[in-house]
């Protein structure tokens, strides 16, 4: 498991550790094996694999987290799925809820010459179609923060900084809301439908919306300060 040839198996269990870490706890055997769609058992043999090599390491009662050797070849993949979910985008005319599928079947494959020259003739982003920090080549990577928008306090305003990518459906639906990277929105100070989260949107405000929980919780949201 030498870096650079990674088995893809093993690259996608990185990048979903470092994905459930990024609240700050470890990532348990069974959320691991939630989100890879597969046997808590078969996550058990992985994630020794992965501890043996250095990958990895336990959280005694609690799971594990990546060592820095770890988190370095997850942002590494990181970096080859989000540049190329941009082009994608940008250079292809894909729409931001069919990339994420095309991108992690290439993002195992693409060489990092390839992954560079995508970059450089986009102009080294910064973000991808969805507001995700793309990680730098060095493996530096603004933080994102865990708040969504189901977490936000009545009466906040706040900002759309990034939406999960994952799930095409809620993608469509995010689009469908207008809910997208940059937009300001105001939470209500009540909320008149049990498990929604209610804003208001638009330049005056007027624009009203109930937005289902399980939405709510794809789209992370930072503090209005314009």
């Amino acid at each position: 498991m030498s870096g650079g040839t990674l088995s893809r198996s093993v690259e996608d269990y990185l990048k979903v550790i470092y994905g459930l870490c990024e609240s700050g706890d470890p990532a348990s055997t069974t959320a691991i094996a939630e989100t890879l769609d597969i046997q808590p058992a078969s996550v058990t043999g992985m994630v020794k694999r992965l501890a043996e090599s250095g990958l990895v390491e336990h959280v005694p009662y609690r799971g594990v987290r990546l060592t820095k050797r770890g988190s370095r070849e997850a942002l590494r993949v990181l970096r080859r799925h989000r540049i190329l979910e941009t082009y994608l985008c940008e250079r292809l005319g894909y729409t931001w809820d069919d990339v994420h599928g095309e991108a992690e079947r290439l993002e195992h494959a693409a060489s990092d010459d390839l992954i560079e020259k995508m970059a450089a003739a986009l102009e080294f982003p910064r973000h991808d179609p969805h507001g995700a920090p793309i990680p730098t080549v060095s493996g530096d990577i603004e933080s994102l923060g865990a708040s969504t928008l189901a977490d936000a306090t009545p009466g906040a305003r706040v900002r759309i900084r990034a939406v999960r990518d994952e799930d095409s459906a809620h993608l469509r639906s995010i689009a469908a809301e207008g809910l997208v990277p940059g937009v300001r929105v105001r939470v209500a100070e009540a909320q008149r439908v049990a498990g929604a989260v209610e804003i208001s949107l638009g330049a005056d405000e007027a624009e009203s919306r109930a937005v289902e929980g399980s939405l709510a919780r794809q789209i992370y949201v930072v503090p209005d300060e314009g």
